[in-house]
């Protein structure tokens, strides 16, 4: 599959960048991870003043045979009626979104129905809902790399129109099952760490949902390269949201990874073009059992623990104004010289 390059940070500005940030009215380390925050974000867009103006919340959607085998509580019905939730403004993300000025747009990956024009739904189905994984691979070869290139092709063009940073987010009944399967075979870690209640399974419903994605593995056990397992466990959105960060990261534009399913995305990117994580910053610390190993796994440091698992790209939003702020000192606080302030010793 042709994918776009991910460029290098910009490191020749590393000691600039940090010497900026260190000659700032404040003793040396004192505003912790954002000074951290702060660096990355010059890396990634190569500037000693980087900015984040606008962002965007890509809320992807589609649909999981596998929700057939009961891996979720919840019926399959509300992946649709959660679509229609987003276009009238009525969910959660929507309302962070609002609080926090970020435009939104939700792209119909692979709901099991179809849905009329509306002004911020991007058609992209590939299909309505993947196969059953349990018994078939849950997208064809042609369908995975097509879910790819449609999230790089919305990527591109959004980074095209002027967004600097990217939230993908996502809705699909089911989805924390290829998750899991998806952490588990490219993290090589044991897939009882990676199963979690999801959308609220209690005790018995757990050890139905590890079961069957037991035997799902079984039934996958060759696959290992990254393109063969999304396509063996899906979804069409969590492959839109694959490409989405690979086309990001290949505009130098900020992806704030949400929970469990974007960073299972945030994965098989890396897997596919390493790199990507270099422009990732990983917003909360999911409640879903398996996203602590996940993170882990990649090396990498959520910025918050609310205890969310919502999805939808919430987490992701709640944080904006943190990185934000990050921008935000690093242009508008005075120096030790400009203020005429006695440095520390």
């Amino acid at each position: 599959m042709n994918l776009p390059a991910i460029p290098a940070l910009s490191v020749n500005l590393s000691a600039a960048l940090q010497s900026k940030i260190d000659n700032k009215t404040k003793p040396l380390g004192s505003l912790g991870r954002l000074e951290e925050l702060a660096l990355r974000l010059g890396l990634m867009q190569g500037s000693l003043s980087p900015t984040l103006d606008r962002g965007l919340v890509l809320v992807f959607a589609g649909d999981h045979g596998l929700a057939r085998e009961r891996v979720s509580p919840c019926p399959q019905e509300i992946t649709v009626q959660m679509v229609h939730n987003f276009l009238k403004g009525g969910a959660a993300i929507n309302a962070f979104a609002r609080q926090h000025g970020i435009d939104l747009k939700v792209v119909d990956a692979g709901v099991a129905a179809d849905f009329a024009d509306a002004p911020d739904l991007i058609h992209r189905k590939l299909g309505h809902g993947t196969r059953n994984a349990l018994h078939e691979p849950a997208m064809t070869r042609a369908e995975t790399e097509a879910g790819i290139a449609a999230g790089i092709e919305l990527a591109v063009a959004y980074s095209d129109d002027g967004y600097e940073a990217f939230i993908p987010g996502e809705m699909g009944i089911g989805n924390t099952s290829p998750s899991a399967l998806l952490c588990s075979t490219l993290l090589d870690l044991p897939l009882e760490v990676c199963v979690g209640r999801g959308a609220g399974h209690d005790d018995v419903g757990l050890k139905h949902k590890l079961d069957v994605l037991r035997r799902t593995q079984l039934r996958h056990a060759e696959v290992r390269e990254p393109l063969a397992a999304l396509a063996a466990y899906g979804g069409y959105e969590i492959a839109m949201m694959v490409g989405c960060m690979i086309g990001a990261a290949s505009r130098r534009r900020l992806v704030i990874v949400d929970g469990f399913i974007a960073t299972a995305a945030a994965v098989v990117a890396e897997k596919l073009r390493p790199g990507v994580l270099g422009y990732c910053v990983f917003s909360h610390a999911s409640a879903e059992t398996g996203h602590a190993h996940a993170v882990r796994a990649l090396g990498v440091r959520p910025l918050v623990d609310f205890d969310l698992r919502l999805g939808e790209g919430t987490g992701a939003v709640l944080v904006w104004p943190l990185i934000v702020s990050a921008t935000v000192f690093l242009r508008d606080m005075e120096t030790f010289d400009s203020a005429g302030v006695s440095r520390n010793g």
